[in-house]
């Protein structure tokens, strides 16, 4: 396949360099070095080495005979998923070993690619194709001012980039076993998953595995003589299958309440987050590749200050002293607990089976109200029906699972199926220990908002507010960050997202969004848009939402696509009568 008569291309090797072209090539003319090895095509370069990385198109096509691929290496979709997540980190190993880095002004002087996480996904960066595979890359331009810098541009292109190409993706560089591996683990990380529902579980955490990173900035294992390993107890073990390493043995943890205590710095926390990023495979060696859990898991946490749009929030929040109606809350800056009674429905919603929360990151008074504040303030005088009087109605009216992180409230004891303790890193089992202090030791509360769970009521995006375009009229999607998305003139907030772990993923959720906005009519539902997309995303792959071969993005998941609309500002919703409700 050639590109366009329009575009540029250069036919080079990944063995050396070629003589200096004896002139730039416009982008009406077309240029072909006499190599043979990869194909550079050139769709668009940045106007000026101020401009986003993103704004040059640069790819990279190399013959899969070349490449030492096999049809092995994307039998299956979850292998060609593998595949190019390896190859990606293989080009941006590369780029680090012989690229020099900025040199010049701006973004000038780099080839780089969109650098991979620790987790395994989907990514437009490398493509494969039956006949070949093609890496998309940034190329900045070396630039003084504005002006190129033409013999560090030539230097770049013919020999930094063959060397990127020689020593990442031909078939001489290629370390077939590692390859190997990492497919392997995505595909063992898939199967320990797809036996979860069956079995009842909502997680897996394998023994053995290394669970603490090395900071929170830093999502890489923590390495050293301190460390230590995960180890089940005895009363939670089980055992699943998988086809490359065999059977595996690891904590599972049922379908129902679970509570996650001990005190503080033993590892509660990490076992948490470990448990959350289960819904993403890991590359070998990172120490959580085994830890696994269902599809629809979420993070919920508390974000004073976020946008909430006609909202049903009534389960959890009764009549506001200020007049606003609950069943359609709506807000620019949301207090601890409304924000966070605004998260879980909006992730039940959107399809979460099961909830994670942490006592360090969630509202007090969303979670717990003990007997003695309840004797002070009646109910009559409080608005919050507290998390620990829904939880177990969660579980048992809609089927959604908690795991929540407690070390200062025992009262959850009550209504917990089963309680783990944190010791040294160590996990222990001590439900029945809970339940017999929950018999001996009443807490003395009266339970609240005792009336059955209902599903939310279903709101429709409409037309008018979310617009992709900034204040020059230009289009303007970009991702500065995983927890970061301008979209146009707004800048959304989603620190509070947990999930999202990589900027591609938020960067492929702003794509999604613009697709979405034409379909915004005030009728069809917040979900049925994002069971759209998603499904168009799963025929077609994440291919759809580039269209101009950037190459710069990542998979995500319904949950997190829903959780990024729901923290516009800009957004306008109603709500709509649906089948499900009333």
């Amino acid at each position: 396949m050639r590109p366009a008569p329009s575009r540029d291309t250069w036919e080079g090797t990944a063995g050396g360099c070629a003589p200096r072209p004896p002139e730039w090539p416009g982008r009406s003319r077309l240029r072909r070095l006499p190599f043979g090895t990869y194909t550079l095509i050139i769709d668009q370069v940045p106007k000026d080495p101020y401009a986003p990385p993103d704004t040059g198109v640069y790819r990279v096509r190399v013959e899969r005979a070349a490449g030492g691929l096999n049809t092995e290496d994307d039998a299956t979709p979850i292998a060609e998923v593998a595949t190019c997540d390896y190859l990606a980190r293989r080009f941006a190993a590369a780029t680090q070993e012989v690229g020099g880095g900025r040199r010049g002004t701006g973004n000038s002087g780099v080839i780089t690619i969109a650098p991979p996480g620790q987790v395994v996904l989907e990514r437009t960066s490398v493509v494969l194709d039956p006949k070949w595979l093609e890496v998309r890359c940034f190329v900045g331009l070396p630039a003084r001012g504005r002006s190129i810098n033409a013999a560090l541009a030539a230097t770049m292109l013919l020999e930094e980039l063959p060397e990127i190409v020689r020593s990442s993706l031909l078939a001489e560089s290629l370390d077939r076993g590692a390859l190997d591996t990492h497919r392997q683990a995505v595909e063992d990380a898939r199967a320990l998953r797809s036996q979860l529902r069956p079995r009842r579980l909502v997680a897996f955490v394998a023994d053995g595995a290394v669970l603490p990173r090395v900071s929170g900035i830093d999502p890489h294992p923590l390495t050293g003589p301190g460390v230590v390993p995960f180890t089940s107890p005895d009363s939670l073990r089980v055992t699943l299958d998988t086809p490359h390493a065999g059977p595996i043995s690891g904590m599972g943890i049922p379908e129902g309440i679970t509570l996650v205590v001990g005190g503080g710095y033993h590892g509660k926390s990490t076992l948490l987050a470990a448990i959350a990023e289960g819904v993403y495979d890991h590359i070998p060696g990172d120490g959580r590749e085994r830890c696994v859990s269902i599809d629809d898991a979420i993070s919920v946490r508390a974000a004073p200050g976020r946008s909430v749009t006609a909202t049903d929030i009534s389960a959890f929040i009764g009549c506001l002293p200020d007049g606003r109606d609950p069943a359609a809350f709506t807000t620019g800056n949301a207090s601890g607990s409304t924000s966070q009674a605004a998260s879980v429905t909006e992730a039940i919603a959107a399809g979460a089976r099961l909830l994670m929360m942490d006592e360090d990151s969630s509202a007090t008074n969303f979670l717990v109200r003990d007997a003695r504040m309840q004797r002070l303030v009646p109910s009559e005088d409080e608005p919050i029906t507290v998390f620990l009087d829904r939880v177990r109605q969660l579980h048992t009216d809609l089927g959604i699972s908690t795991i929540l992180v407690m070390g200062g409230s025992g009262d959850y004891f009550d209504i917990a199926n089963q309680v783990v303790q944190l010791i040294g890193y160590r996990v222990k089992d001590v439900t029945e220990a809970a339940q017999l202090i929950a018999a001996e030791v009443p807490t003395g509360r009266t339970g609240e908002g005792l009336n059955a769970f209902e599903v939310p009521a279903s709101r429709a995006p409409l037309a008018e507010g979310i617009d992709p375009t900034n204040e020059f009229g230009h289009r303007s999607v970009r991702a500065p960050a995983a927890a970061r998305l301008v979209f146009g003139r707004e800048e959304v907030d989603l620190g509070d997202v947990s999930e999202l772990v990589e900027p591609a993923q938020t960067l492929a959720i702003g794509q999604a969004i613009e697709r979405l906005t034409a379909e915004f009519d005030g009728e069809r539902t917040l979900r049925e848009l994002i069971d759209q997309v998603v499904a168009e995303v799963r025929e077609h792959g994440l291919e759809i939402l580039d269209p101009g071969k950037r190459g710069g993005l990542a998979g995500f998941r319904s949950l997190e696509l829903a959780a990024a609309l729901n923290r516009f500002r800009s957004l306008r919703m109603d709500q709509v009568e649906t089948p499900n409700r009333p």
